[in-house]
């Protein structure tokens, strides 16, 4: 039997099986929500003062509730006054700094909508940051990671000679796909490099800062000072949230920035709101307690996904070693798979056919459209143990078929 006509047997009990399983986005499980459901009886009938006495049921508190802010402060390296906590969802945050942006210009800048705007995209990325670029009009520029590390070198070409480079997206820690963190040499660059843009801006998304898969938690690197030492202090947007730490649905976001990007950020934002959510800022408050609280906290959510990180990377060494590569992320929601060039669209179909939702391929990269067409994003926290590993086993099946039928076609 032609090694061909065995795994199309193989792909043929995946069609008599009946598979529906979904890994297409990175959501918490039911397990890992459960870790949060004390927030559901939070603050309590009387607990709705903060602590200075406040009334949280009321207007006002728009740049958040001190308390929440300091815990994360101290997770995130950021100082109170230069960190506001504000709606549920960071993405929102993002499109509005970048609409604000068009409209206003950033701080000391003259609106971009006036010129063509363009963004660096380190890919393969996170496809929401390349929706809002979209969204917006803003021209995309892929960066591809060179051996697991930024290209530095072509990232200071571009930024220095072409002012059209407004942005940069950065998701500094575990990065969505790949799991990379950012050396502290990639941080000092960034925050120094010059830029023929005298309004460049890194966009910061430090979504996965504690989200680890092992039991240390890493330094997070004090971008924000760096910028400052280096002369750039209004260079980084630092953006984070609550979303994976408890309620997606029904978390806090926060924006960090300096002195003079957070009051540009104020005078902008004041038509919008007369103040976030500050009871449910205050149920978190009760819930974590202290950044300590929270790095407990993700070790309980470590304990529910490190195993499922663990089973998707056995099979990918027993089905798919020597045929594709992939990631072995120590923290984050992804696991980033590289099949051969070519076939990743088309085990991705093949996939769906049986049953298996997967990412689409080439959603990784800006405009859905990976050059090698050989990127597939995996996300193993959702699904339970059993049918992670039964989706992870049907995928590898579909990424050999695709492998085998493109090498018989040339």
């Amino acid at each position: 039997m032609s090694e061909t006509t065995a795994l199309r047997a193989q792909y043929d009990r995946l069609l008599a099986g009946g598979l529906k399983l979904d890994l297409t986005r990175g959501k918490p499980s039911p397990e890992q929500l459960d870790l949060s459901n004390a927030l559901l009886a939070l603050p309590g009938e009387s607990d709705y003062r903060d602590a200075a006495g406040t009334d949280l049921r009321n207007y006002g508190g728009t740049d958040g509730l001190p308390e929440l802010r300091a815990i994360f402060g101290e997770l995130l390296g950021i100082p109170v006054a230069q960190l506001l906590a504000l709606g549920n969802a960071s993405l929102t945050i993002m499109h509005d700094v970048i609409v604000h942006a068009l409209l206003h210009g950033v701080a000391g800048g003259t609106p971009w909508r006036e010129a063509d705007v363009a963004f660096l995209c380190p890919v393969p990325g996170y496809d929401r940051h390349f929706s809002i670029c979209e969204a917006l009009g803003i021209r995309m520029i892929p960066v591809p990671f060179v051996d697991g590390r930024l290209d530095l070198e072509a990232i200071r070409a571009m930024v220095a000679s072409d002012e059209t480079i407004r942005g940069m997206w950065c998701v500094p820690m575990f990065s969505n796909p790949t799991g990379v963190s950012y050396s502290r040499e990639e941080v000092e660059t960034l925050v120094s490099m010059p830029a023929a843009a005298s309004d460049f801006r890194l966009f910061w998304d430090n979504a996965y800062a504690v989200h680890v898969l092992g039991e240390e938690f890493p330094e997070v690197y004090d971008v924000l000072g760096l910028a400052a030492a280096a002369g750039h202090a209004d260079r980084p947007f630092v953006f984070a949230s609550t979303s994976k730490i408890t309620y997606p649905g029904a978390g806090v976001a926060f924006f960090g920035a300096s002195a003079d990007n957070v009051e540009w950020y104020r005078g902008h934002s004041f038509a919008q709101s007369i103040g976030p959510d500050k009871l449910n800022q205050l149920r978190h408050v009760r819930l974590l307690r202290s950044a300590d609280g929270v790095r407990a906290h993700m070790q309980r959510h470590r304990a529910i996904v490190a195993p499922r990180f663990r089973a998707v990377l056995e099979i990918l060494e027993r089905r798919l070693s020597g045929v594709a590569t992939w990631s072995e992320p120590e923290g984050g929601y992804f696991i980033s798979l590289e099949v051969p060039e070519g076939t990743a669209a088309r085990a991705v179909a093949l996939a769906g056919q049986a049953g298996v939702a997967i990412t689409p391929a080439g959603a990784t990269f800006p405009y859905r459209s990976d050059p090698r067409d050989s990127n597939i994003r995996l996300a193993p926290t959702f699904p339970s143990l059993a049918d992670l590993t039964a989706a992870i086993e049907a995928l590898s099946t579909c990424v050999l078929l695709a492998a085998e039928e493109k090498s018989s076609a040339s």
